[in-house]
């Protein structure tokens, strides 16, 4: 069984689209939801440096752009299941027919505008832990007062706080921990220092066209699967200030019977952490459109159907 996965913030780079542009029609899609959204995604994809793409209300559009002009090259396939880390988990909600692509762009942009006005309220951030175990990290966070906001399995914790708590925690490793590693990221995303954009999301959803998933959708919450619309809309709201259980999506992505993952642009993270805790599971990682080939042949190998062939419209 194949899973497609989209990547968080912080996995984009400066020009990551560019090779993308090539492929037939892509510019134009591209242009198109840059007009439908306010923001010049072709620009911020090919051009802008580090720091522009690092602004949050700039980064979470590109990201969820990048899936779906990715995932759209692989044709018309239907995964056994779809996720996403963080606001990846907007981008599966296309995939999975939840939110049409326009709307998960429209939705992803309300989500970026609220979480930088949150996230300017105070300095914070977040660092990636490597190494550890839960049960040492954890009560030493919350001895900082640092959230766990991305628990993400295979020995990764990411922590969020201020900018004060982070330089705390780097001077005070938990045991076991080999490196505390800054995150490219504007804020301290899935902590109570996202409550304010919680709100605005949460009128932004009232006003969406939503449809139940025609590919079974994991969420972020708690690693299961959820079966109607309305519900995934109403956790992807409520996630902006909760904790990501990526170590729980990829639980259940076992217990369902995943032989095969392949990750959209811009990606690396998600396979890499599959590597390491899903011994077995064949990844294909979409860096740029070279490696879309290796990713057809693992779909063909897995037997995935096209999407005309599951009923999908």
């Amino acid at each position: 069984m194949l899973v497609l996965v989209a990547p968080g913030q912080g996995a984009q780079t400066p020009g990551f689209l560019t090779p993308w542009l090539d492929l037939p029609g892509a510019r134009d899609r591209l242009a198109a939801w840059s007009d439908a959204i306010g923001l010049d995604l072709v620009h911020y994809g090919t051009q802008a440096d580090a720091d522009a793409i690092r602004d949050t209300s700039v980064a979470q559009p590109l990201l969820v752009a990048a899936g779906l002009l990715s995932a759209a090259a692989l044709g018309d396939i239907t995964p056994g299941a779809v996720a996403g880390h963080s606001v990846g988990e907007i981008t599966a909600t296309a995939y999975a027919g939840v939110l049409s692509e326009e709307a998960a762009l429209g939705f992803v942009r309300t989500r970026g505008l609220g979480m930088a006005r949150a996230a300017a309220i105070t300095e914070t951030g977040m660092s990636a832990l490597l190494g550890g175990e839960p049960e040492v990290v954890f009560p030493h966070l919350e001895k900082l007062g640092i959230t766990p906001a991305n628990v993400n399995g295979a020995g990764q914790v990411v922590a969020a706080g201020t900018l004060e708590q982070l330089a705390a925690l780097e001077a005070d490793k938990p045991e076991g921990v080999r490196r505390v590693v800054p995150l490219k990221v504007a804020g301290a995303f899935h902590t109570h220092h996202m409550a304010p954009a919680v709100d605005e999301l949460r009128e932004a959803s009232a006003s969406l066209d939503i449809a139940d998933p025609r590919i079974t959708y994991v969420s972020n919450a708690d690693g299961k699967t959820v079966a109607t619309g309305a519900e995934i809309v109403a956790r992807l709201v409520n996630q902006v200030s909760n904790p990501v259980r990526w170590d729980l999506c990829m639980e259940t992505f076992q217990q369902l019977g995943a032989t095969a993952l392949i990750e959209v642009c811009p990606g690396g993270t998600l396979t890499g952490l599959a590597k390491r805790a899903l011994p077995g599971v064949k990844t294909v990682a979409l860096k740029s459109p070279d490696d879309l080939e290796a990713a057809r042949a693992l779909i063909a190998e897995t037997g995935t159907p096209a999407a005309d062939a599951a009923g999908a419209e």
